[in-house]
């Protein structure tokens, strides 16, 4: 059996996740995987029944209504039409919409569509706004009144196109973001980053992306937290639009060829671990995960300061590393070498392989490196 198959791609590594919407979805399908989950809501959904801003825009459109009307999500279409029918403006609404050209960004808002009762003019393909903002431009848009279904998210020139094509564009923003109620979550997200607790962090918004940069800058943690997400931990977003708000701070992302949930968490299936690099060492084949280690196939998880220690020797795998250093590295050490000692024996006991680790006589620790014979060596190994 493939290891893998045994404990899960996932296994050993922490992913946080910054969704509100389907999150528990979203986190059921790593767990399932094997992946420890830190989740934090970076943001909170306003509901649509206490929107005024998607109340005062709907009213704008059955009150004149617009020529085309644009609908960008499934979930953000369907959220629109059941809004309008609180309000008592469902039937006024559905009437507006069936006298315009309703255009549908990919096949799932076309369903969202014709469940509604209505028809879309056109859909496209791609599942892409450049793709519908191609055929509104070749449509010609000066003095055309347009309507576009937001969903949360930045639409990145989409609108401003238009308007400058000559469009009146009403936005009509359904499900709107907010700031999350409780932000204690969110903190512990942040310092858990900050401190590499993480080995990837993904975001389905990029709402969330920019509210988590908020507060990490309202806290004075915003460099370190840059620094984390560039240099340390995989960031991996649903799509190029989530993405914008990353990529315009200088940090690089992974993100699925089709922009949904599972997609997403096959992709850090295989980017987590191809991140690993497997060792050779006193004759086991080792991976060093986030959280735990694989052992000749066998998940063997680790304290939080067996894996500082353990993160340290593999820097420099097969070379010693000083009892100094090592201490250094174990998370709210003090000055007492001992520390390490103890640290190092329970590491050797959860590891199951205790001569992983050799002991180097009065200079420190090194991870028994298989080598050729030109690699580090030392004779005074115990």
């Amino acid at each position: 059996m493939h290891e893998d198959e045994q404990h899960g791609p996932l296994a050993g590594f922490t992913v946080g996740v910054t969704a509100a919407r389907r999150a528990e979805e979203f986190g059921a399908l790593l767990e399932r995987r094997g992946a420890a989950v830190l989740h934090a809501p970076a943001l909170r959904i306003v509901p649509l029944a206490d929107d005024t801003e998607l109340l005062d825009a709907t009213r704008e459109v059955v009150d004149a209504a617009p020529d085309v009307v644009v609908a960008t999500t499934a979930v953000g279409f369907r959220g629109w039409i059941e809004a309008a029918d609180g309000w008592g403006l469902g039937d006024r609404l559905a009437a507006a919409l069936r006298g315009a050209e309703l255009l549908a960004r990919g096949p799932k808002v076309k369903g969202a569509v014709r469940a509604a009762g209505l028809t879309e003019a056109w859909s496209a393909d791609s599942e892409s706004l450049a793709e519908v903002l191609d055929r509104l431009l070749d449509e010609g848009m000066k003095g055309r009144r347009i309507a576009v279904q937001l969903h949360g998210e930045p639409l990145p020139g989409f609108v401003e196109s238009l308007r400058d094509a000559g469009a009146e564009v009403i936005a009509v923003p359904v499900y709107r973001w907010a700031d999350p109620e409780d932000i204690a979550p969110l903190d512990r997200l942040l310092d858990t980053t900050l401190a590499r607790g993480l080995d990837a962090l993904t975001f389905t918004s990029a709402p969330a992306a920019a509210s988590l940069f908020g507060r990490a800058e309202k806290r004075g943690l915003l460099p370190e937290l840059l620094s984390a997400l560039r240099d340390d931990v995989l960031v991996a977003c649903v799509g190029p639009v989530t993405a914008l708000p990353l990529r315009a701070r200088g940090i690089d992302t992974v993100q699925p060829e089709r922009f949904r949930l599972a997609p997403l968490v096959q992709l850090l299936c295989h980017e987590l671990p191809a991140r690993v690099r497997p060792l050779p060492i006193a004759g086991h084949r080792v991976e060093i995960r986030g959280h735990a280690v694989i052992v000749d196939g066998a998940l063997r998880p680790v304290q939080p300061a067996g894996m500082a220690l353990l993160h340290a020797l593999a820097r420099r795998p097969g070379w010693v590393v000083a009892r100094a250093d090592l201490l250094r590295a174990l998370p709210g050490s003090g000055t007492d070498e001992h520390a390490v000692e103890t640290a190092m024996a329970r590491l050797r006991t959860a590891l199951g392989a205790p001569r992983l680790i050799q002991t180097v006589v009065k200079r420190g620790y090194r991870l028994a490196l298989d080598t050729t014979g030109d690699g580090p060596g030392d004779e005074n190994e115990a």
